[in-house]
């Protein structure tokens, strides 16, 4: 039954709070990554105010950064163009960056480009070019800091 009288929230941006064992590590790693200063910056904490997408990044130091559930982020994006525009910049601004064009990955074909943080968080730029296939072949997984390795399971 729907609920006549809820209110449209209106949603102003996705917010991503990052554990981090080294913030000045990490607090540049982003700064090349997003193409952007961080808006705020304190002892052990950093935030970036991204405009496009739509994002609150907070880094947060912590004494032991494990890995956890995450297996990896992602910033989905318009063209195969976009994918090469972001990769370049990364390249440029000093990032190791991994191209994976024309896979299929998630039941989708795609074309993307990755990097990794300084604490393994992988991190992919994609557009997909054809979606909802009815088999995958390769999937996209993070147990290796910069390498995608393929597996049964998707993401």
């Amino acid at each position: 039954m729907e609920n006549k009288t809820a209110k449209e929230v209106k949603t102003l941006k996705a917010h991503l709070a990052l554990n981090v064992s080294d913030i000045e590590r990490s607090t540049a790693f982003y700064k090349k990554m997003l193409g952007i200063e961080p808006s705020k910056e304190r002892t052990g904490y950093a935030k970036f105010d991204v405009k496009n997408p739509p994002l609150n990044l907070t880094l947060n130091q912590v004494a032991k950064v494990t890995h956890g559930a995450l297996s990896h982020l992602g910033i989905q994006v318009e063209s195969t163009e976009d994918v090469l525009n972001i990769r370049q910049r990364w390249s440029e601004s000093g990032l190791t960056t991994r191209e994976e064009m024309q896979t299929n990955c998630c039941y989708a074909l795609q074309d993307k480009s990755w990097v990794s943080d300084p604490d393994g968080n992988q991190w992919e730029v994609f557009v997909v070019l054809e979606d909802n296939l009815s088999t995958s072949s390769s999937c996209c997984t993070t147990d290796a800091p910069v390498s995608i390795q393929s597996t049964a399971q998707c993401c």
